[in-house]
């Protein structure tokens, strides 16, 4: 198995830098000069020193290079720096943002935690509450239950994120007032009055982007238990006599998995772009209201970057799937 992780990732290193390079490469020739919004009576010079500040004076291979090299930790080329007595560390920090005139990097972490905590909150929720309903809805299938689940999960997955936000906002925050309709991202947990409001102004952007994991898991769930609970070794296992819930539980739902692997691996980038547009209503001042503001202004190096850690997302759950396959199916080698 560790080989075979080995392996997976040494081989999506190549399709990273080609990813890397198009992304670059495409929003560097589109149109558009950071130069541009500044005022007629600043000088040639002053500008050309502007220009050259954020390094739009270098060659594209070279701005490629350092646009690549600012996704590496700054502590390990600290301590490159101290043994080779070079400057790489600083080199990293040559990728300046044409909004704010800082490094990309450092806004970017800035602004992961909000993010992380809104999408893997809403993910691990929308997991937890589709596995059952797509179980129960498979075992007991034409029931009012199924029939229930399947009219929300359809009604769920149809209706995008922009409309959901503003009805829960409307609803729960206008005219119930149950909940804040904009996030605090400057709000810091020290006590437990703190805590629960952090949990009240998580609630609505969490459901929200839930919702449609919710409604597009628990369908493939289903499907996947009803092929399941049709096969010979199911029909064998309850005529050994074996205990309903464990045919279901051990033998069906294990199997089921399989597919339904793939689709909570490559679902979380999808739920990364809903949040593009959650964080947009709720506020949250994370990645997806960077990404959008920063393509507004015309901030191409920020954009780059959001946009290429998206994809390394969709890389590194492929390889997740990929090894989760090895441990839910015995039948699968990767050595």
């Amino acid at each position: 198995m560790l080989s075979y992780a080995l392996r997976r990732v040494a081989m999506s290193v190549p399709a990273l830098l080609v990813t890397a390079l198009i992304i670059f490469l495409l929003l560097d020739l589109a149109p558009g000069d950071p130069m541009a919004q500044v005022p007629l009576s600043v000088p040639p010079e002053i500008k050309e020193r502007m220009r050259e500040a954020l390094g739009l004076g270098e060659p594209t291979h070279i701005r490629f290079g350092k646009w690549l090299w600012q996704f590496f930790a700054v502590e390990p080329m600290v301590w490159l720096d101290a043994v080779l007595g070079t400057d790489l560390a600083q080199d990293r920090q040559r990728v300046i943002s044409w909004q704010t005139r800082s490094p990309v990097m450092d806004i970017v972490v800035e602004r992961m935690p909000q993010t992380l905590w809104v999408v893997g909150m809403a993910y691990v929720l929308g997991i937890l509450v589709a596995l059952p309903i797509g179980i129960l809805a498979a075992y007991r299938q034409y029931s009012v239950f199924d029939q229930v689940g399947t009219l929300l999960t359809l009604v769920g997955y149809s209706v995008p994120p922009f409309f959901s936000g503003v009805l829960a906002i409307v609803i729960f925050s206008v005219h119930l007032g149950w909940l804040p309709s904009i996030y605090d991202t400057t709000h810091r947990v020290t006590d437990w009055h703190s805590f629960t409001i952090q949990v009240r102004q998580m609630i609505l952007p969490v459901m929200v982007l839930a919702v449609q994991t919710t409604a597009q898991i628990s369908r493939f769930m289903r499907a996947a238990m009803l092929d399941s609970l049709r096969q010979d070794y199911v029909r064998t296992a309850r005529a050994k006599g074996l205990n309903e819930w464990t045919v279901v539980l051990v033998h069906v739902l294990r199997n089921s998995m399989i597919p339904v692997i793939t689709i909570i691996a490559l679902g979380l980038p999808q739920v990364f772009g809903g949040a593009i547009i959650t964080e947009q209503i709720f506020k949250v001042n994370g990645l997806g209201q960077l990404l959008i503001t920063s393509i507004m202004a015309g901030d191409l190096p920020m954009v780059q970057t959001v946009t290429f850690m998206l994809a390394v997302l969709i890389v590194a759950f492929n390889i997740v799937a990929d090894l989760l396959y090895g441990l839910l199916d015995p039948r699968i080698r990767h050595d």
